[in-house]
């Protein structure tokens, strides 16, 4: 339901007020809201007119956030299952109910199996520094649970990025304005990033090109003045190409090679092999296309790269992430404010998170499970000891964003497996929980964000008292910490006290910014130069250990860079473990272009448009516009399967399968077929999701996923 403005009268605008607040969600963009606030009731949320990133909008996701607070389908009250598990079944209990519940149970299992038996699993189904990623690692780690790695997004980019140019913030993103050859790889803005098209459509009006390479003919590569159809999971070829023909062509920047790079002669003598006519093969994009690219991204200067999340699910996804980043260090892109590559500037912000993680209650030699092996994990599979007899979720919807879906179902389905889900809406996942918890939604909490896309510190301040008995998920762990009689700090400290904690307020880059003057500004930009300005590598000076661009990676040997917000480190993928120190060529793992494809099709899974992973997937005005699930045919694929336009299809592999409707169209290339992830599978034909077919295998660095290295064959259902 929408809430209902009180009759306008005299006093109405006394009863009014504007709350700054902050999208939670796992998104780029972390925009600034106003919420207006009447007699208690949230009326309007819209975006922040004065702030520069958000100027004043919100995405399809966020445009009526006030119904999905207010949504009929809102779990209030804590629950405790009634019916056979899946049934979605529950009677409301009281709190101490459901937290004596849980802390006997937890108590019970850790006397009998240890611990270990416990497993929490969680993501970023809100981005808060205080109620995100980390919330409730203080109290498993307390606990003495296994440790679950986290590495669904940008783990595997992060570790070859930060091998290639350190943890550096890279550029504003407000600076495309200045860039005069745009390249977005593997990212669809106007769905993901919407907030920073406006400066690349800015630039675009100043005369930049603008080129994406996708599989995908995307909103945004619909927008772009050149597409570049690529094979999934080719990318580094293309990337190692452009190299050669940058090297062999002399368009490299000389100078700034030799002064703020290292390895380039390895580099020249590693991408000779790598000439365009082999990676046209490998690609499908032509050689001649390949020389136009990288001619046109060398010398037309600031050139900029935006890399996207999808880049590294395929089995050389680091590879191709160290490529794209030694080619603005190849070509002095870094020299002026609107050059460089795009990743995370979240690493410009000086988050204290030694004081969020409670890493230092870790017991020695806790075992970790990689999320997307948790099928493996509850089925028994992984042969674990102790096995798994408890799970809590929160933050994630694991039914729909973890692989082997079956598998996943199966281990949620057993009778002994004791599962605690705190959740805003009955999920999928929530109906195979033994309890619910009700979960506060971010007009109902406080939480302060850095962001992965631009350089503004917001401030959520609570909008509205909680909704029934929800509670935010600092609170929910501070009960349960207190219910299982843990004393330390983490388990007492106030919301106020963390937002005091979460980052180093003395750095430079933080000065006259406080917990006070975000509480009433709302957000305040990072101190630092200003987008016309901000070039901080125009001269090197890059936090690697030279200093500079490390075309041959001095910190090759440490395998996987560690992020303790991903906890890394499982065993398949220990630091430590040597890797080649050049960016090199790793061919996908299931390809449908190879001599071995027979009649199968490579399927790619990219983000929707109107849900935020699968937040939101169940509110109406949402799955109005995203439509009904569809997989993406070529007209030459459908054809030759007799498959019509809104025809049923069954897409399957060895790991399962899913029913959707043909979408048949030029968007995608032949032999490359698209599903978008998110949708709930109790929304789906015959219960099941793209979750089903994709694999649990990882890419090359940093334990990322591979859901780009999928071949289906399709079938008319």
């Amino acid at each position: 339901m929408t809430a209902v403005l009180p009759d306008a009268g005299p006093t109405a605008a006394a009863r009014t007020r504007t709350v700054r607040a902050a999208c939670p969600h796992d998104c780029p963009d972390t925009c600034a809201m106003r919420v207006t606030v009447v007699d208690g009731v949230a009326t309007e949320v819209r975006g922040d007119p004065d702030h520069p990133f958000t100027q004043g909008g919100l995405c399809v996701k966020l445009n009526n956030f006030v119904d999905t607070v207010y949504s009929p389908g809102r779990v209030l009250y804590p629950m405790r299952r009634t019916g056979p598990k899946g049934s979605g079944q529950f009677a409301r209990i009281s709190w101490d109910e459901a937290l004596d519940e849980i802390a006997t149970r937890f108590r019970e299992i850790a006397d009998t199996y240890g611990p270990e038996a416990i497993l929490p699993a969680s993501y970023l189904g809100t981005q808060g520094i205080l109620n995100g990623l980390n919330v409730g690692d203080p109290f498993f780690n307390k606990l003495g649970a296994t440790i679950t790695e986290r590495t669904y997004c940008d783990s595997g980019a992060s570790t070859a990025y930060v091998m290639t140019l350190g943890p550096a913030a890279g550029v504003d993103p407000e600076s495309f304005v200045h860039s005069k050859f745009i390249l977005i790889w593997a990212c669809n803005p106007i769905s993901t990033n919407l907030h920073l098209w406006p400066f690349i459509a800015e630039a675009q009006r100043r005369g930049a090109k603008v080129v994406v390479v996708d599989p995908l003919r995307t909103r945004t590569a619909k927008h772009a003045d050149w597409h570049i159809p690529i094979r999934p999971g080719t990318d580094t070829a293309l990337a190692l190409a452009m190299m050669h023909v940058i090297i062999g062509e002399g368009l490299h920047d000389a100078d700034y090679v030799a002064n703020h790079t290292v390895g380039f002669d390895e580099l020249a003598e590693r991408v000779r092999q790598y000439t365009p006519e082999w990676a046209a093969e490998q690609t499908g994009v032509p050689a001649d296309d390949i020389r136009t690219l990288a001619r046109e991204y060398a010398t037309t200067q600031p050139s900029m790269i935006r890399i996207g999340v999808a880049i590294e699910r395929h089995a050389g996804g680091g590879q191709t992430v160290r490529a794209l980043s030694c080619l603005p260090g190849l070509v002095g892109a870094w020299r002026r404010p609107g050059g460089g590559i795009l990743a995370l500037p979240l690493w410009a912000f000086p988050v204290n998170w030694p004081a969020l993680l409670g890493a230092e209650l870790i017991r020695p030699g806790t075992r970790i499970v990689n999320q997307f092996l948790l099928g493996r994990a509850l089925t028994g599979e992984l042969e674990l000891d102790p096995p798994i007899q408890a799970l809590m979720v929160y933050n994630t919807n694991p039914l729909v964003v973890c692989p082997e879906q079956d598998k996943l179902l199966a281990g949620l389905a057993r009778e002994d497996l004791f599962t605690v889900v705190s959740e805003h809406f009955q999920t999928d996942t929530a109906d195979y929980a033994d309890i619910v918890l009700p979960a506060t939604t971010q007009l109902e909490q406080d939480d302060v964000m850095f962001s992965w896309g631009h350089f503004y510190i917001t401030r959520n301040n609570r909008a509205i008292e909680p909704l029934g008995e929800a509670i935010p998920n600092t609170e929910l762990f501070r009960r349960l910490g207190q219910r299982m009689g843990f004393t330390e700090p983490y388990f007492t400290r106030t919301d106020d006290e963390m937002i005091a904690a979460a980052f180093d307020w003395s750095a430079p880059q933080m000065d006259g910014i406080t917990p006070a003057s975000l509480a009433a500004d709302g957000w305040a930009r990072l101190r630092l130069p200003d987008a016309d300005s901000y070039a901080p590598y125009a001269e090197g000076g890059f936090p690697t250990p030279s200093g500079k661009v490390e075309f041959s990676a001095a910190a090759a040997a440490m395998g996987n860079f560690v992020l303790g917000l991903f906890r890394q480190g499982s065993e398949e993928h220990q630091p430590g473990q040597p890797v080649d120190p050049l960016p090199h060529w790793i061919p996908p793992r299931e390809s449908a272009f190879g001599p071995d494809a027979g009649n199968r099709l490579n399927l790619v899974s990219p983000k929707s448009h109107a849900y935020l992973n699968s937040s939101f997937a169940d509110q109406p005005q949402q799955r109005r516009i995203q439509g009904e699930p569809a997989l993406l045919m070529h007209p030459a694929d459908a054809a030759a399967r007799n498959i019509a336009d809104g025809d049923a299809v069954r897409v399957h592999n060895e790991r399962g399968s899913f029913v959707v409707v043909a979408k048949v169209t030029d968007e995608t290339a032949p032999g490359v077929v698209a599903a978008h992830m998110g949708g709930w599978r109790k929304h789906a034909k015959e219960l099941a999701t793209v979750a089903a077919v994709t694999p649990f295998e990882f890419a090359d660095l940093g334990n990322a996923p591979t859901f780009s290295d999928t071949w289906v064959e399709v079938d008319l259902a």
